[in-house]
């Protein structure tokens, strides 16, 4: 076995094996180790190993991924056994295969108690079912991997003096006993733990915005050693972490959620010692001072900026549409509703893939799932693989030329008017529901004049900004960069962009390559 098993030093926090990743026999030799998992979006400590203990029986003994991840506690070395390794080992000495084995049913036996714990929710959040604000605090924590707990009034245990005196929601009662009244995002984040400040007054590169493109920006920055920082208005993760399945994203062969795609991407941006800055907004860049300015009247200077703000839900534009937003009415998935659905006629709105997926995820709660299609046709916006998974669910019925016209309700949406464009026959129907995808649009009238955009106000880049005759420095562009030297654009707010994650995750981490170029060249400026 010394000939050939690796032999591992490990330094305090490093890893040496990861949840999810593919099985293998750990054994302590020096040091400590201990076991941690992702148990409602936080890393917790669940075990420790000693010199002498195993880690990983079950991944060889079952071959399937590691359950936990291991890392070192203090400075440790372990020996890592891969699999095909083992089942030599094991067929060689029936001893080894019985200890383990043996094992592996003590850590089965551990984590289902593990599993059958009651975990204590972050916080519990009291507020009407029907209130906008509510709505909008319980999918902020839900995408953020927050656990919570939401208890309509009449169904809370206690109704505390500050709901008694205010009725005003809503109430946020935190675990060590404290209220917050009617939070803002920002309040509950920090209650939370999330980070809502910048720790350094000046960044080798600072992003703005959070999608794909954005996290892979902050992944490959600070992996290359950049000060990196991430400034995210909502949550991590974009419209991207809204999809209930992307499945033709390379490497993950049976597909993955948006919100475990951003979750992972946060994990690893964090890891590398990316900051990542939630519900702050940037109001400002100074290109005289590179000073960028957040809401709330913070500085900090930014040596290079990457743009990748991605871009926000069009609006409904049908009578009492703002009215009923977070009442019924859902822009983008709102994963956080699908309990609310159940056994409920719901409508989706929309023909691209964001539509598609949203609607084969309500499919699993709603007792019918809608989907109102403007258009004559699916194939011409939605990926094939999509229109063939919905013709599979016997509850989504497709509505071609179609179009929501009315909507109707009191405290919360009730129904809605739909209007068959090919017949001219318009019908009421019943619904509590109703989700819209109907494109987005661009958010980009804060930016400086300098930086050239086009008529839909998509950022130019590259040879499109020489095109537009906006380029005045030396030399040319960068692909990715604006017409201010030094500010990047990447993802779906760059003019030409193709509309895909995959797309933003490769213009985010080719945006760094560009960073690192034009940063060796103002410091050759600066030497001269």
């Amino acid at each position: 076995m010394a000939a050939t098993v690796a032999d591992i030093r490990l330094q305090a926090g490093e890893y040496v094996a990861h949840e999810g990743d593919g099985g293998a026999l750990i054994i302590v030799i020096e040091g400590a180790c201990e076991v941690t998992k992702f148990m409602d979006g936080i890393e917790r400590v669940i075990g420790a190993r000693n010199p002498g203990d195993m880690f990983g029986e079950v991944p060889v003994v079952l071959n399937t991924p590691f359950l936990a991840s291991l890392r070192a506690k203090v400075d440790s070395r372990v020996i890592r056994i891969e699999t095909p390794e083992y089942h030599h080992l094991a067929a060689a000495s029936p001893a080894v295969s019985a200890k383990t084995t043996a094992s592996a049913l003590d850590r089965v036996g551990g984590l289902q108690d593990l599993a059958a714990q009651k975990s204590e929710p972050e916080l519990i959040i009291v507020g009407p079912r029907w209130d906008p604000k509510c709505f909008e605090l319980r999918d902020f924590l839900q995408r953020n991997q927050v656990s919570f707990e939401w208890h309509r009034p009449e169904e809370a245990e206690d109704c505390t003096p500050a709901e008694l005196a205010y009725r005003k929601y809503p109430v946020v009662k935190l675990r060590d006993g404290a209220e917050l009244v009617q939070p803002s995002r920002r309040e509950v984040a920090n209650a939370v733990g999330l980070s809502i400040e910048p720790a350094r007054e000046e960044y080798d590169v600072v992003i703005v915005g959070g999608g794909p493109a954005g996290m892979a920006a902050a992944v490959y920055g600070a992996s290359e050693g950049l000060h990196t920082v991430l400034i995210e208005r909502q949550v991590p993760g974009g419209q991207a972490g809204q999809s209930s399945r992307i499945e033709n994203y390379l490497g993950f062969p049976v597909g993955v959620s948006g919100e475990e795609l951003a979750r992972r991407a946060f994990q690893q941006a964090k890891r590398f010692g990316a900051e990542i800055i939630v519900t702050r907004e940037v109001k400002q860049i100074d290109l005289a001072t590179q000073e960028i300015e957040l809401d709330g009247g913070e500085h900090l200077r930014a040596r290079t900026v990457i743009l990748a703000l991605g871009v926000a839900y069009r609006r409904l534009a049908v009578k009492g549409g703002e009215r009923f937003t977070g009442r019924g009415v859902f822009y983008g998935a709102a994963r956080s509703e699908a309990g609310s659905t159940q056994g409920q006629d719901i409508y989706l709105i929309g023909a691209g893939n964001s539509a598609g997926q949203a609607a084969l995820f309500f499919a699993n709660h709603a007792k019918t799932v809608t989907l109102i299609v403007r258009g004559d046709s699916l194939a011409k916006s939605m990926s094939y693989y999509l229109i063939e998974q919905l013709k599979t669910k016997a509850n989504i019925r497709v509505e071609l030329n179609s179009e929501v016209i009315a909507l109707y309700g009191d405290e919360h949406l009730e129904a809605i008017d739909v209007i068959d464009r090919s017949t001219g026959t318009t019908t009421k129907r019943p619904t509590p529901a109703l989700f819209v995808f109907i494109g987005a649009d661009t958010d980009t009238a804060w930016l400086p004049p300098e930086i050239a955009r086009d008529s839909h106000g998509f950022v130019l880049t590259g040879a499109d900004v020489v095109k537009a005759n906006h380029w005045t420095s030396e030399g040319q562009p960068f692909l990715l960069e604006t017409s201010v030297p030094g500010i990047f654009a990447a993802g779906d707010i760059r003019a030409g962009s193709v509309k895909r994650v995959a797309a933003g995750v490769g213009e985010g981490s080719m945006a760094i390559a560009f960073v690192h170029q034009r940063l060796q060249a103002k410091d050759a400026v600066a030497r001269v």
